[in-house]
């Protein structure tokens, strides 16, 4: 294995990851190695980490790699937990990637692995270190009706599936108030692994919303992108709307979803690379193992 190990950072409207490449998959990416490299005063700090690993080396706990598709993203949650999908990560990973000349970011789709599945990408925009970038993000699954609590106050939601589970709570409260260092409560037997939970504003006649989030194994962060699109097809179905054109506000910035009539949701907004750097060999190595943990 090499002595080295690179790094790069990045974010998706400040939803920040740490990016790892590893294509062949020789780290050893323990849940300890993750938190500590999200920790924010022992280590680089981010919401979370994208180790970039060509899909067949990825290892025996991610899905079976598919025809055509030479990349996939290993995401794991600030806590060390493994997670399924992130719409901001899955941007920042394809930014990377064009940056190390790996994906071209002229016109053209490209594909990545995930765990939520394939996931397509398309540069809308800066051939730098950042620009726009969409991001197909499938067919969201809508399910139950919920409620997520706060202190003590219900605040009605609807389960939704961008590939990770949601629960999206439109409302006409003061978003802005709600205290969200705690995670939000839910119903365990709708949500034994965890939920993302939203809290969104209704549709407004500008078509904006706004947006706050409390992501499992993070926290409250500044955007959210798979939650994006889970506000914005439950904004959308709270005002009688099966599809649309939806700007979204989080405190990390603006982002845009469209939702079709069948369904499908792009996710377009800005995905930017700020770093890059080595991690040092005995830090790394002097950290606790264990085994990889699960988040859904």
């Amino acid at each position: 294995m090499s002595s080295r190990i690179r790094f790069a950072k990045g974010h998706g409207t400040e939803n920040d990851f740490v990016v790892l490449p590893d294509p062949d998959g020789a780290l050893d990416l323990t849940p300890a190695r993750v938190a500590a490299l999200c920790d924010r005063r022992r280590g680089l700090g981010a919401d979370g980490v994208l180790r970039v690993v060509r899909w067949a080396a990825a290892g025996p706990d991610a899905p079976t790699p598919e025809a055509g598709v030479e990349w996939f993203m290993d995401y794991r949650n600030g806590d060390g937990s493994v997670a399924e999908m992130c719409g901001n990560g899955v941007r920042v990973f394809a930014r990377h990637l064009a940056l190390d000349g790996l994906l071209p970011t002229g016109a053209g789709e490209h594909v990545i692995g995930t765990r939520g599945g394939v996931r397509t990408v398309r540069f809308a925009g800066g051939d730098g270190a950042a620009g726009e970038v969409s991001v197909g993000m499938g067919v969201a699954r809508v399910g139950a009706e919920s409620t997520a609590t706060v202190r003590g106050h219900a605040y009605a939601g609807l389960a939704v599936d961008v590939g990770n589970p949601h629960l999206a709570c439109v409302t006409t409260a003061d978003i802005a108030g709600l205290d969200l260092d705690v995670p939000p409560g839910h119903d365990p037997a709708l949500f034994p692994h965890g939920v993302n939970v939203e809290f969104v504003t209704p549709l407004a006649p500008d078509g904006d919303v706004t947006m706050r989030v409390h992501e499992r194994g993070v926290g409250e962060t500044r955007s959210c992108g798979t939650g994006t699109v889970a506000a914005v097809v439950a904004a959308l179905r709270r005002a009688g709307r099966d599809s649309g054109d939806v700007r979204v506000g989080t405190p990390g910035g603006r982002l845009r979803v469209t939702v079709d009539a069948d369904g499908t949701t792009v996710l377009h907004g800005p995905a930017v690379v700020l770093a890059r750097g080595e991690l040092d060999r005995a830090w790394w190595d002097g950290l606790d193992t264990g085994p990889v943990t699960h988040n859904g």
